[in-house]
């Protein structure tokens, strides 16, 4: 009856220890989580969230909740993509160019036009983007 059990014991120990390798899911390099035609600020300026206590600022963005995790701040950085107030409404914010180097992430923004503004059309709207960068190096705006 004792052999029966330790080779229970050892039949399960053997079994439940996994040998098998986790596949490292490897994310990309970045992700834009909003762009919005209005919803920004009065000024232009880009801006890095890299901090925790800084992270509370998106989180109450009703959006963006859906979209990070409190705990993405100690892997990820966060941009801030304002184009200031802006005729029309036919403006937008994209990513040209992300590139990572041994020592930064470089980013080159543009600022698109959509449209030809409409002559009765003369509302000033705020654009702005938010996007995840998946690593923790210095950010360069070009």
């Amino acid at each position: 009856m004792m052999k029966r059990i330790c080779l229970l014991l050892i039949g399960l120990t053997l079994f439940s220890c996994s040998t098998s390798k986790k596949e490292m899911v490897k994310k990309p390099l970045y992700e834009v989580l909003v762009t919005k035609n209005d919803g920004g600020a009065n000024i232009k300026f880009y801006e890095i969230i890299s901090e925790p206590k800084e992270i509370n600022m998106l989180m109450g963005d009703n959006d963006l909740r859906k979209l990070i995790k409190k705990d993405d701040i100690l892997s990820c950085n966060y941009i801030i993509i304002n184009l200031g107030p802006l005729p029309n409404g036919n403006y937008t914010t994209t990513l040209e160019k992300v590139e990572e180097t041994p020592t930064n992430i470089i980013l080159k923004i543009k600022e698109l036009k959509i449209k030809e503004a409409n002559v009765a059309d003369e509302n000033t709207t705020y654009p702005y983007s938010v996007v995840k960068i998946n690593s923790k190096k210095p950010i360069i705006f070009k």
